[in-house]
């Protein structure tokens, strides 16, 4: 089964090898048929510390690294 990939704003990188990054999903509201902006916070694996705050990342499902943390910053290639 294909891991999920994201794609969200790091909003903090205060936490070593961690950073929050915000992911923000589009929909239809049911019933206004108006469209809704909804965001949630991901703490994710972040080895080399590379990502900064404002930076746009890709992030990837992954086996529970901490309490908090399921998912890790994919690499730029």
């Amino acid at each position: 089964m294909p891991k999920r990939v994201l794609q969200g704003t790091v909003v903090s990188d205060k936490n070593d090898k961690t950073v929050v990054v915000r992911v923000e999903r589009r929909f239809t509201h049911p019933l206004l048929k108006k469209t809704v902006r909804r965001s949630k916070k991901y703490q994710a694996h972040d080895a080399e510390n590379s990502a900064k705050i404002g930076d746009t990342v890709l992030i990837e499902e992954c086996a529970p690294i901490s309490k908090n943390k399921r998912w890790t910053v994919v690499p730029a290639n």
